[in-house]
């Protein structure tokens, strides 16, 4: 895999979607635990705010830009990531390979009743599709025993993909603390993509999608919920567009921190 690409902290791996899948693909047949992340613009902002989220970006096996102002943002630096890599779209790509490989899938987190939901969908669109494990854990923290349970649970099914549905950055915390415990070889934080695969919340059209506007078809559809995450996210871009412009203007290139075990 080439090297990472740097973009406001965070080393993005330059591939594309089809790549991605590719990626996924060989951490199964490795058959070693793993983890990746889809690293949108909030995300970006959670790992300069919190030095955490660091170390867990640094044991990633990869992380893909799933941000559209994260791939602006590379072709102004001059060092261009190939394209958007939604985790939105890759759940339904990694589906429909497991479906043709007979990979196995478990299905973590999320309201009560939207795995259930869709597992349903995604078996019905993938025949053959393996989902071995639904599980929607309650909105607090666990008990020792709770967690202890749900550990081994996911480790009886014997999943091969472990889709977590936390949110940020809990979801990255989590996969990051229990990916060697699962035992799963390739674990990732989706978030509202376990909506998207239930048919609970509704994608932007494809031609928003790709003008790189998805963000504002989704604070349309919820600005209570949104508006403030949004508007965090658009003064952390002014900020970091800015930073980035005046150190071109000043022939310096932003340091890129040693990571060489970020990519395996």
């Amino acid at each position: 895999m080439s090297e990472p690409i740097w973009v406001w902290g965070v080393p993005f791996a330059p591939v594309t979607r089809g790549e991605a899948a590719d990626l996924v693909d060989s951490l199964i047949e490795q058959r070693i635990p793993s983890y990746f992340i889809t690293a949108n613009t909030h995300y970006a902002m959670l790992t300069k705010d919190n030095p955490d989220l660091d170390e867990i970006n640094r044991k990633a096996a990869f992380i893909l830009a799933d941000g559209a102002p994260v791939v602006w943002s590379s072709r102004l630096s001059g060092d261009p990531l190939p394209e958007r890599v939604a985790g939105s779209d890759l759940i339904f790509d990694l589906c429909e390979r497991s479906a043709t490989k007979g990979y196995r899938i478990f299905l973590l987190g999320g309201e009560v009743g939207v795995g259930e939901k869709a597992a349903a969908r995604l078996v019905d669109r993938y025949p053959g599709l393996r989902i071995v494990g639904v599980e929607a854990p309650p909105f607090r923290e666990p008990t020792p025993d709770e967690h202890s349970r749900l550990i081994q649970q996911i480790r009886d099914s014997k999943a091969d993909i472990l889709f977590i549905a936390f949110g940020q950055p809990k979801g990255e915390r989590w996969m990051y603390r229990n990916y060697q415990s699962t035992g799963v070889p390739v674990s990732v934080q989706v978030g509202a993509s376990l909506d998207f695969a239930a048919g609970r919340v509704k994608r932007a059209p494809l031609w928003i999608q790709r003008i790189g506007m998805e963000w504002a078809y989704r604070l349309w559809l919820e600005p209570g919920r949104l508006f403030s995450r949004y508007a965090k996210n658009a003064w952390f871009i002014v900020q970091m567009t800015l930073r980035d412009l005046f150190s071109k203007s000043k022939g310096r290139e932003m340091p890129k921190p040693d990571r060489t075990e970020i990519m395996r």
